[in-house]
């Protein structure tokens, strides 16, 4: 088997997004996609951050670079800066590949050419660091990217241009503000088979507009994707509905130029044929297309996610060539002040609109216009000022970082300025030329203006009203928003939430507390590594601390309305995939049905790790103070499991009363029918509607075979529930549902508030929706019973 940690190169299909450490975040999200996901990505290889060690230690770069980075005595200034990061690259350039690490790539892109068929194939070569595309900074565009990259030679002196990216002048100046230390950074390689794209594009699983995390938005524009980054073109605009995925709004763009392949290798610049420039780049089924892999994208991360695709000319088939987590909506918004300037103050009824374009990054601002046609001045741009310009690019990082707001002529909802300014949260308008005026022709240097980048909107003057309103009232000129009001249930409506950071945002909504805290995510998004393999190394502590962490984001976040935590239930295949796991895993034919959940909890293999889950669960309720927390149970076949778990629960102090509730998931056939049984080691239930009706159906919804034949709305699926409803009333237990079906199916919800479920937990974007239909099928079975009308379910007469 190989050694992960060892390796030069890895192919994509033995990394997982867990690998950040491994390749960087671009490689281990490419990596994900083909190991776990359908999706139709682009095959490849990516060297590791272990190669590019190999590489600065053999070659003595390291002293090297660490002498000349410790030579630039300002990173504000732009010629110092760039001047030493040139003097860097060319040092990495000029090194000589170690040959066991050249012949490794070298094979590698043999390896690849076979798969494909093809003799020296064109791949493209992009650069992923190991501080790229985190959750909390997202380091777009900041390394360098090869296309049409042909042969193995070029293929080595391409890597080698990566590893010397890491020092281009934006990238050294971006790490230093977000206090990434170099020599904690590493480059991979990820070298991917190339798609000869007649389009391209970005696309987000939320309006990074506004934040609507109900709207998938995608730009589109012709050739290849990198003038879209860049800005050279403006994209034809598409928003997307997430739950019906239709079209809902759509802004297509004239393009008279994009970025085209060179036959022998290479690109270049070419016009858009003229019948083809005023045309919709991509059509509208392939734009619910890609809306439907971002769906699936983002359900599979847990988190907003930010993706580029490629239309193949000669196939016209769509790839998935990127996913990294969005960075500016996946954070609590932080409060900025923006105002400049008390000049010029006009009243809102007087205020004039100067320009209009797209809002690429929420907020607003005021203060003095500065206009830069040319990166070579940026110099001169002061702390404070209104940056106006043609378009950014990354070399404009540093005059972007002064910036109050930032108006662009061209560029999309997904272009440098757009990326770069939602991370920065300095709001930002782009595209005005395509909605109105080019802003630089509009505004003059010394114009003092007020920017609404909310709507789009540059106003002359400083709008003194507009700045000093309210951000929660802060929705427009004259819109007046109603407080929205839910009706109260008896059936109470909670939430399934994964990612902690997310606890924040969600906390306003009318949910009556977490049903349903996926453990699993912590582990894959933060600590990475086995637990028995941490504990063999001499850190358990890292699993009690970051486990601890996360679940207390979320009941503090909640508090004081509980919180339902699922303890682990990974599969064995997905422990495996944890840094370690290897050692520890075995390999199950069928691991859906194998060492997973309760079974783990008390094998004399897996005890010790599963004590350190209790042990952060006791430190987030005893030493936090958050009594608001509770555990489930995952996957207990059998009585005896129940007991067994149970008393380790009980030995490790957590002790079932009036403030601690343990529950069990109902997932199992046994689960059911032996209910009545299962009550005495439980406070209650919560329904895992998919295994469940898998278990009962027995068919595998992920088989395309059968996967017609899944249905949670099944009549058996729905007896067994009915039955256990019934069951747990008996001893005072409660009964909840978290799988997909009270979310997709309203029909359902109203089968369960006829059966009477005491909780339904649903994601949260449906939320409120679900909190209404609870509201809507409980009023009209009060009717129904004050009446005499209506029916009861089926399932009553076929009982």
């Amino acid at each position: 088997m190989i050694n992960r940690d060892a390796a030069n190169v890895l192919w994509f299909n033995e990394l997982h997004r867990e690998d950040v450490n491994l390749v960087g975040g671009k490689s281990s999200s490419l990596g994900e996609m083909t190991s776990s996901m359908d999706l139709p990505v682009p095959y490849g290889f990516a060297t590791t951050a272990k190669a590019y060690r190999y590489f600065m230690d053999e070659t003595g770069l390291n002293d090297k670079v660490t002498e000349l980075l410790n030579s630039i005595k300002d990173y504000e200034d732009s010629d110092e800066l760039g001047a030493t990061c040139q003097q860097i690259r060319d040092v990495i350039v000029g090194a000589k590949f170690p040959d066991d690490l050249a012949a490794d790539i070298r094979k590698a892109y043999a390896d690849l050419a076979d798969k494909m068929g093809q003799k020296d194939p064109f791949v493209a070569i992009r650069s992923s660091a190991t501080a790229e595309d985190l959750p909390d900074a997202s380091f777009a565009g900041q390394q360098e990217s090869y296309l049409n990259v042909k042969g193995g030679d070029d293929v080595v002196l391409s890597v080698k241009k990566c590893y010397a990216s890491l020092f281009t002048a934006r990238a050294t100046y971006y790490r230093n503000k977000q206090h990434f230390p170099y020599d904690k950074v590493a480059l991979s390689a990820a070298v991917q088979m190339m798609v000869f794209s007649k389009a391209s594009g970005i696309m987000f699983s939320v309006d990074v507009s506004n934040g609507d995390d109900s709207k998938i938005v995608i730009d589109a524009i012709c050739g290849l994707g990198e003038y879209i980054v860049l800005g050279k073109v403006t994209p034809n605009h598409f928003v997307i509905d997430k739950k019906t995925q239709k079209i809902i709004d759509k802004t297509v763009v004239k393009q008279t130029v994009q970025l085209s392949r060179i036959a022998g290798g290479g690109t270049k610049e070419e016009t858009v044929p003229a019948e083809l420039q005023d045309q919709q780049v991509i059509t509208d089924d392939q734009v619910i297309e890609l809306a439907g892999y971002a769906k699936k994208i983002e359900e599979h991360y847990g988190c907003y996610m930010d993706m580029e695709y490629a239309l193949d000319v000669n196939t016209n088939r769509l790839w998935i060539v990127q996913a990294r987590p969005e960075t500016f909506w996946s954070q609590k918004n932080k409060n900025k002040d923006t105002d400049s300037g008390d000049d010029n103050v006009v009243e809102e009824s007087d205020a004039k609109v100067v320009v209009r374009g797209l809002p690429a990054s929420p907020g607003l601002a005021s203060g003095v216009v500065h206009v830069i046609d040319d990166p070579k001045d940026i110099d001169q741009f002061k702390q404070g000022e209104i940056l106006v310009t043609l378009m950014t690019s990354p070399d404009w990082v540093p005059a972007m970082k002064k910036a109050a707001a930032i108006i662009t002529n061209n560029g999309g909802m997904t272009c440098h300025a757009a990326i770069v300014s939602r991370e920065m949260q300095i709001p930002c308008i782009v595209g005005t030329k395509s909605q109105s005026i080019a802003a630089t022709e509009a505004l003059h240097d010394g114009d003092v203006v007020t920017v609404d980048a909310k709507n789009g909107v540059v106003y002359s003057g400083k709008v003194a009203s507009l700045l000093n309103k309210p951000a929660a009232n802060n929705q427009g000129a004259g819109q007046v928003v109603a407080a929205e009001t839910f009706a109260p249930t008896a059936t109470g409506v909670m939430m399934n939430l994964g990612d902690p950071e997310l606890a924040d945002k969600y906390s306003s909504l009318p949910a009556d507390g977490i049903g349903l805290m996926r453990e699993e995510f912590i582990w894959t998004s933060y600590i990475h590594e086995h637990p028995l393999y941490l504990i063999e190394q001499g850190h358990p502590e890292k699993v009690v601390d970051m486990l601890s962490d996360g679940i207390s984001k979320v009941a503090r976040a909640m508090a004081p309305r509980p919180v339902v935590l699922r303890l682990s239930d990974f599969k064995s295949s997905e422990y495996r995939n944890l840094k370690g796991g290897d050692k520890f895993e075995p390999h199950e034919p069928s691991d859906l049905l194998g060492w997973r959940g309760a079974s783990r909890y008390y094998d004399p293999k897996y005890i010790e790790a599963f004590k350190l889950e209790l042990a952060a669960v006791k430190k987030v309720r005893n030493e936090y103070g958050l009594k608001n927390l509770n555990i489930m149970i995952p996957f207990i076949r059998t009585l005896d499991e129940a007991q067994k778990v149970t008393d380790i629960i009980k030995g490790q102090g957590l002790i079932r009363g009036a403030d601690f509730k343990i529950y069990m998931m109902a997932e199992i056939p046994s689960n059911i029918i032996l209910a009545d049984k299962f009550n005495q080691y439980v406070d209650g239930y919560s329904i895992g509607s998919n295994d469940l009706s898998m278990l009962i159906l027995g068919c595998d919804r992920n088989n395309d075979t059968v996967a017609p034949l899944f249905d949670e709305r099944n009549l058996a699926v729905k007896r067994a529930i009915r039955h256990l409803i019934r069951a747990a009333h008996k001893d005072g237990r409660t009964v909840s549902i978290c799988g997909q079906a009270p979310s997709e199916y309203p029909e359902f919800t109203n089968f369960l508030i006829q059966s009477g479920i005491d909780y339904v937990s649903v994601n949260p974007d449906m939320v409120k929706e679900t909190k209404r239909n609870v509201a809507h099928f409980e009023q009209r079975i009060m009717l129904d019973k004050a009446t005499g009308r209506g029916l009861q379910d089926p399932t009553d007469y076929e009982w």
